[in-house]
């Protein structure tokens, strides 16, 4: 692999009263500047009943306390320019990416109202985490750059694999998927704004980068970009979808043949114990049989009530999966990245 990730994590400090806001008392990490930050039948096999019933258990715990945004699939719009629009892009380590404080802010002083507003939301509720109404999509979260890191140092096969970037945001790591050669990477967030605003500018000005340049006072320059060109480039492998977890997994489950994914990759999607019912049915609906997923987390999310010991216990109490701790990192918040797969039929 030819990419280094040699982003600086600074912790930000905050008080007491806004952790219990945050997802974790370290804020959104942001790389400085010299950072060098087909579908297929892969069916899963019959699964014991008790495994069944357990998921069942768990869509049910999901039915009862998630709040459903349904699962929409966002198209690349044809006139690509309009997309970047007001973006402000900056690169390092082979990325490029918008900047997000710029887009929070021609946001937040829009007059155009959406049916999210969520950097309105965000910033009348001052917190990054609004649960079932903004889930911290804006922001590029410290263990991101933990599971890049360890996508380059261990040399994690991506190649000609379905890639899933579950909780995308940013969508760096499927961005870094498809500069891995994979076959296929879907790009998933809760919020649409999120996928519109930056996970899909994100991709275009990654593979387009002909067509989009940046000059010293920051302002995007770009020549009209033809559709065909985007549909005959690397981003015709992408897909893009917003919406709550077992929405997504319905639509894709609804797909002919059904959508199942190689590798998924997701980070700090368990500061919700709320949440842990949908995810695994996510796991356990769209993983293909000998599929892998990549988790990277903080131990413990201050305020919220998830983490990793907790997760791992809901794991084990399904009997679905293998679970194991990949790597440790107890710089600042402890962090963890875990690896799951499916527990063979005996």
């Amino acid at each position: 692999m030819s990419f280094q990730f040699n982003f600086n994590i600074e912790e930000t400090e905050s008080s007491p009263s806004e952790s219990e806001k945050s997802p974790s008392k370290h804020g959104p990490i942001t790389e400085n500047n010299d950072g060098k930050l087909e579908n297929g039948d892969h069916s899963t096999g019959s699964r014991q009943k008790q495994r069944v019933k357990n998921s069942e258990s768990h869509s049910a715990d999901s039915d009862n306390t998630l709040s459903y945004k349904p699962a929409t699939e966002h198209k690349i719009p044809e006139d690509v320019c309009s997309v970047l629009e007001s973006k402000v892009v900056e690169s390092g380590s082979g990325l490029q990416y918008v900047n997000v404080s710029v887009v929070e802010m021609v946001l937040s002083k829009s007059d155009v109202s959406s049916s999210e507003d969520i950097v309105k939301k965000s910033i009348t509720s001052n917190s990054d985490l609004i649960s079932g109404v903004y889930e911290g999509g804006m922001k590029i979260w410290e263990c991101t750059f933990d599971l890049l890191r360890y996508i380059e140092d261990e040399d994690v096969n991506l190649e000609d694999k379905r890639v899933l970037d579950l909780g995308c945001g940013a969508g760096l790591l499927g961005i870094v998927s498809l500069k891995q050669k994979a076959k296929i990477v879907h790009f998933q967030d809760y919020n649409s704004t999120v996928i519109e605003e930056i996970t899909i500018p994100n991709a275009l000005v990654n593979y387009n980068s002909d067509h989009v340049t940046t000059n010293t006072d920051g302002e995007p320059r770009g020549k009209r970009v033809k559709k065909s060109e985007v549909k005959a480039g690397p981003l015709s492998k992408c897909r893009f979808f917003s919406g709550e977890w077992s929405h997504f997994t319905q639509l894709m489950q609804n797909q002919v043949p059904p959508m199942k994914y190689d590798v998924i990759l997701t980070s700090e999607t368990i500061y919700n114990p709320t949440y842990y019912g949908a995810l695994l049915d996510v796991f356990q609906n769209l993983l293909a049989n000998d599929g892998i997923v990549y988790l990277a987390s903080k131990s413990h999310y201050f305020g919220v009530g998830g983490g990793v010991d907790l997760f791992e216990n809901f794991v084990k109490e399904s009997n679905l999966f293998n679970i194991r701790t990949l790597k440790i990192h107890d710089d600042g918040l402890q962090r963890v990245l875990l690896k799951l797969d499916f527990k063979r039929d005996s």
